[in-house]
């Protein structure tokens, strides 16, 4: 089929930009932005977000503006930001330009002016319960302030007093003058500034008023001629009062749109919850790996390349939906296949003594770093007479068509040699405590002469050069599959058992891990090395086991 005669697959973000560039609308400019507040940090559904806004920069030819939403400097904090910073680019893009609200301070204080000029806005005394109680229920009209009818000389004198403290925090608000009897509760004269005696992160104690979000998000918007200002369903009631200031204010007029925010199973991502979490130590801090933040999933294990294809799949809807935490594992799974490098280790042991090679003699096998990578290469491993197998890879009494080591039957180390168990031995409680075993000469694969042909392989490590190390396994952090919306507190609904502590022993090449590093722990799940480690002590992290019941047509 020609390209002209394929369907392309837009989604109803894409048909816009396509259909305002083709317009010529913007100058056939297309400029967007990703606004985070530092107020916590970035989880799975800010990935979504980020995704989609550079992507759209990227599909297009345009460009994405980082702006940190910093108008409430009691939550914020340089921290957040740098975090914020540090995930943005581990997903793999570059912003335009690094921007905050608080950039715009003075612009907005001139702004908020020109409303009052303009008779759209005033100074408020009443307390917020008065004005909760004034404003009313959206199916009957509001009632006025008895401080709206305040004159401009009035409203502005005031306005200059708050803003060089002379009042106290609570006593004066600023306030648009909209329409009272507007059904959307958010045009009930919404507040434009609040009085904060608080130090902010980057202007200091410059300022004691600070804008509200509706009032500062679209003329940030606006001075930085974002063409499409792309958030979640959550504001489609606050498009109708970002449209409501540009025009009051005869500014750049950018264009406000929704789409589906991400609601994953078993998780919780609100910021408040999550800095509960936090705070009341249910998880380690922000970057625990139970956690859906991206410096979490990064410190888990997860791939950046497998957050954006997991973000591209599920799409961009209309309409909120909750998606299979499954999906994401199995695109993770899918990248860390072709990533990770295969290796050893073994975290129920049972040592297994070979009779018929030499004691204190130590061969060397080859085993291949990563079959899906050729360019990959191999790693040499070290053979001796003592070595690890998994418990489970041993059966006295097994049941037909068992492959692995029996009394009397044969198995094949991976990558070493054809062994047979020969005598199995216990202690006087009758629990196993070693395996006696013979390998079979001529059958160390790669150069096996031996004909023999077996159909199991296991596992393995030499005991004299096992490391020993920790590993996390981690399961998901709540019991139930939308914790947000269960009655009660959400936290009753944690899984108290969504961490598991193992002893392991790996292979000796594991010494020189990293924590950038991917590796599969063969017949095991894929592993990276927790930023805990310290020299002699190796953790790690298990990011996702090798299989899972999800299957990738149940998310078409």
């Amino acid at each position: 089929m020609s390209e002209e005669g394929k369907i392309r697959n837009l989604n109803f973000i894409e048909e816009i930009v396509e259909a305002d560039l083709e317009a010529g609308k913007n100058d056939g400019r297309l400029l967007t932005r990703f606004p985070p507040e530092p107020n916590g940090y970035l989880h799975i559904g800010h990935a979504k977000s980020i995704c989609l806004n550079f992507g759209l920069a990227i599909k297009y030819g345009g460009g994405t503006n980082l702006r940190f939403d910093d108008t409430n400097p009691v939550t914020e904090d340089t921290e957040y930001v740098d975090s914020i910073k540090n995930d943005v680019k581990w997903l793999g893009f570059e912003w335009e330009n690094e921007l905050y609200a608080s950039d715009y301070f003075d612009q907005l204080f001139e702004f908020a002016k020109v409303l009052i000029r303009k008779g759209f806005a005033y100074v408020d005394d009443s307390s917020s319960e008065e004005m909760a109680t004034l404003k009313g229920v959206p199916s009957m009209p509001g009632t006025d302030s008895p401080y709206r009818s305040r004159s401009i000389e009035e409203n502005m004198a005031l306005f200059e007093g708050m803003a060089n403290g002379d009042f106290e925090e609570g006593t004066r608000v600023l306030r648009a003058k909209a329409d009272m009897s507007s059904s959307n509760m958010l045009m009930r004269d919404p507040i434009i500034y609040r009085i904060k005696f608080a130090h902010h992160h980057r202007t200091g104690d410059k300022w004691c008023i600070y804008p509200m979000y509706d009032f500062a998000h679209g003329q940030s918007d606006s001075i930085e001629g974002i063409t499409h200002s792309i958030c979640t369903l959550e504001f489609v009631s606050h498009r109708e009062l970002y449209d409501w200031f540009i025009e009051k204010l005869e500014i750049f007029p950018s264009k406000q749109y929704e789409f589906a925010r991400l609601n994953l199973s078993y998780t919780i991502t609100s910021k408040r919850k999550l800095l509960q979490l936090v705070n009341e130590k249910y998880v380690s801090g922000w970057d625990d790996p139970r956690m859906p933040t991206i410096s979490a999933f990064r410190r888990r294990g997860y791939t950046p390349k497998a957050i954006r294809d997991f973000c591209d799949r599920i799409g961009v809807a209309k309409r909120d939906n909750l998606i299979d935490v499954s999906l994401l594992d199995f695109f993770v799974r899918e990248d860390l296949n072709k990533l990770a490098t295969r290796v050893m280790a073994v975290s129920d042991p049972v040592k297994v003594v070979i009779t018929n090679f030499e004691e204190g003699l130590t061969e060397t096998c080859e085993l291949e770093n990563n079959p899906e990578d050729p360019e990959s290469g191999v790693r040499e491993v070290p053979f001796t007479r003592e070595i690890y197998i998994e418990k489970e890879d041993f059966m006295e009494n097994p049941p037909k068509k068992y492959f692995r080591l029996a009394p009397g039957q044969m198995v094949r180390l991976k990558g070493a040699y054809i062994i047979q168990c020969d005598e199995v031995i216990k202690n006087e409680s009758g629990e196993l405590i070693e395996l006696r075993c013979s390998l079979v000469k001529n059958s160390k694969s790669g150069q096996d002469e031996s004909g023999l042909k077996v159909k199991g392989t296991i596992h393995w490590v030499s005991i004299p050069h096992a490391i020993k190390a920790e590993a996390r396994i981690y399961d998901r952090l709540f019991k139930v599959e939308d914790p947000g919306s269960e009655e009660g507190d959400f936290k009753d609904y944690i899984n108290e058992n969504s961490l598991e502590i193992k002893e392991l022993y790996v292979e000796p090449y594991l010494a020189n891990a990293t924590t950038d590093a991917k590796y599969q722990f063969i017949r095991n799940g894929y592993y990276v090395l927790d930023p805990d480690s310290r020299d002699g002590k190796l953790i790690f992290n298990k990011t996702v086991g090798l299989k899972d019941s999800f299957k990738i047509e149940t998310a078409k």
